[in-house]
């Protein structure tokens, strides 16, 4: 589903950062675009600053799941700084805080949670219904073999195990 992501421009409230950039909604269906301005009020400005599809995968239905039982369910939408005529640059938006936690760890992406409009979210839920298969929970069992009876391969060969197998083995001279 293409998702149009609106980001606000806010004067900054230091001397260093003259303008605050934050992602603040998402448009479900949207046509493309490239940073029109939607609205002003005062100095702050809203733009429709890109359309990126919206992508679902089967494998990752848990972690749709944490997202739509959260408090407030939320789309999270990655960017980066952009070298050029736009501020920044709108690389994915996806409903798996898994990915988005992904991406937040690396450092060089910026991570906004939008809040996720309610069409959106019974879209998803209907994808998890139709596609979620729980995973059986499988207890490893421990080997039956006995380790504390003999101690097999401790050490250095080259070393008498009657001596300390932890030590390093010693180069002997050839006898002349």
């Amino acid at each position: 589903m293409p998702l149009g992501v609106v980001i606000r421009r806010t004067p900054g409230v230091t001397r260093w950062a003259k303008h605050v950039w934050r992602a603040v909604a998402v448009l479900p269906g949207a046509p493309e675009a490239s940073w029109k301005e939607l609205r002003r009020e005062g100095e702050a400005r809203e733009y429709h600053a890109a359309t990126l599809p919206l992508s679902l995968y089967r494998t990752e239905t848990e972690a749709y799941q944490v997202a739509l039982a959260d408090k407030i369910p939320a789309i999270y939408v990655i960017m980066r700084h952009a070298h050029g005529d736009t501020p920044l640059e709108v690389v994915l938006v996806t409903a798996s805080p898994y990915e988005a936690q992904d991406y937040a760890d690396s450092g060089e992406e910026l991570v906004e949670k939008v809040p996720m409009p309610a069409g959106l979210f019974g879209w998803i839920k209907d994808f998890i219904e139709l596609h979620h298969e729980d995973e059986v929970f499988v207890k490893r069992r421990r080997d039956k073999k006995h380790i504390d009876q003999q101690e097999d391969g401790i050490g250095d060969a080259r070393i008498r195990q009657t001596s300390d197998v932890y030590r390093a083995p010693t180069r002997r001279e050839p006898a002349q």
